[in-house]
C-alpha cells in the first residue's frame, strides 16, 4: 500500500462516535478519525514494516496515521532526530504509549531516552520517559538489574509531578520494574516507601498504588522462585 491508499482507507474507516468516545478518555480530538487499534493492527499486518511510509504517515498529522506509523516503522532505521521529532509531537497518552511500546523501546536509543525525557517539562515528553522505562521492564527480558536500578532516582524525583498523565506513568514504571524479579521487587518497594514520605498528593498516590500491587500475592508469586516439590 502506498501513502494515498493508506490515508484513503483510514478515512473510509472513520467512526465519528468512536472519536467522540476517545475524547472522553483524554485522547486529543485533533485529526482523530475514530479508527480502532485492532483495525490499525490489521492494516499494519497487511502493510508490513515500511519505514519511508511510516515517516510520511507521521507527517500527515492524522491521529490514526501516526499510530499506524508506530506499528510499521523500522526500529533499526529510525534516527535520533526522527525520534525527537515524533516524541515532541505527542499530544495524547495513547500516541505516546503505543509508539513507545511498539517501536521506540526496540531502538538502540531506548535507555538513553528513558534517562533523558523525564527531565523535560512538557507533559507527554516527560510521560514518554517513564513509559519507556515500563516498556523496557516488560520487553527487555535479558537486561541486567542495573539497567533498571538507574531509573529509581528519576522515579523518586519526579513523583511530585501532579499532572495526571505524568504521575500515572511514574507509577507504571515503578510497578513494572518491581515485577521483573525478587531483587527488583524489594528495591522497588523500598523506593515506594521512600516516596510515600514525600509531602505530595501525587507522591503518596504513586507509593500507595505501587506498594499495593508489588506487595500483593499476585506480584509476589510471580517474582519468587518456585519451591521444589517435596519428595
Amino acid at each position: 500500500m502506498n501513502y494515498k491508499d493508506v490515508i484513503t482507507e483510514l478515512k473510509a474507516r472513520a467512526n465519528r462516535k468512536n472519536a467522540v468516545g476517545m475524547a472522553r478518555f483524554g485522547i486529543s480530538p485533533k485529526g482523530t478519525l475514530g479508527v480502532s487499534i485492532p483495525l490499525l493492527r490489521q492494516m499494519a499486518k497487511r502493510i508490513g514494516m515500511n519505514h519511508p511510509l511510516a515517516l510520511k504517515l507521521w507527517d500527515s498529522g492524522i491521529h490514526e496515521a501516526r499510530l499506524l506509523a508506530g506499528f510499521i516503522a523500522d526500529p533499526t532505521l529510525i534516527t535520533r532526530r526522527e525520534i525527537n521529532q515524533w516524541v515532541t509531537g505527542f499530544d495524547s497518552w495513547d500516541i505516546c504509549d503505543q509508539v513507545i511500546s511498539n517501536l521506540l523501546d526496540r531502538t538502540t536509543y531506548a535507555y538513553e531516552m528513558a534517562l533523558k525525557w523525564p527531565h523535560d517539562r512538557r507533559e507527554y515528553v516527560k510521560r514518554a520517559g517513564f513509559v519507556m522505562m515500563a516498556a523496557l521492564a516488560v520487553h527487555d527480558k535479558n537486561a541486567p538489574d542495573e539497567r533498571f536500578t538507574q531509573f529509581f532516582p528519576l522515579i523518586k524525583r519526579q513523583a511530585t509531578d501532579e499532572r495526571n498523565f505524568v504521575k500515572k506513568a511514574v507509577n507504571w514504571a515503578l510497578r513494572q520494574i518491581g515485577k521483573r524479579n525478587l531483587a527488583l521487587n524489594k528495591l522497588a518497594l523500598d523506593v515506594a516507601r521512600e516516596i510515600s514520605n514525600i509531602d505530595s498528593i501525587s507522591a503518596r498516590w504513586i507509593a500507595k498504588d505501587a506498594i499495593r500491587e508489588l506487595a500483593g500475592k499476585t506480584a509476589q508469586k510471580k517474582v519468587r522462585p518456585a519451591t521444589a516439590a517435596s519428595d
